[in-house]
């Protein structure tokens, strides 16, 4: 199965992502626009992923190992989603927003 991959210059700035990293991750930097559902959730979390009646889903992690499992398994869900190509380091290296409940964003 070939995983759909979206790359960062395509996905707009407040886009809704969903981000499959854990709490600690999540606490240190992630998209504005992210859904926070951890990679070992998802099944169990299947109602609060985002609409995607306007596209596919982006799906990320810290690099993109994560996150191409998430999309595989979606996938097979039925779902429309691509992973983030590079994950949250690629999302920093193009210098997009990062937000963080601490105060000063960083990918961890």
């Amino acid at each position: 199965m070939t995983i759909p991959q979206v790359p960062v210059t395509d996905v707009h700035d407040h886009a809704v992502l969903l981000d499959v990293r854990e709490q600690d991750e999540w606490d240190a930097g992630h998209a504005p626009g992210a859904v926070h559902i951890p990679l070992g959730e998802l099944p169990s979390r299947l109602d609060e992923l985002p609409d995607t009646d306007a596209g596919t889903l982006a799906v990320t992690c810290r690099g993109g190992g994560r996150s191409s499992r998430a999309v595989a398994w979606l996938s097979q869900q039925g779902f429309d989603v691509a992973n983030l190509d590079g994950g949250m380091k690629a999302w920093q290296g193009a210098g997009k927003q990062l937000v963080a409940d601490s105060g000063s964003a960083t990918v961890k």
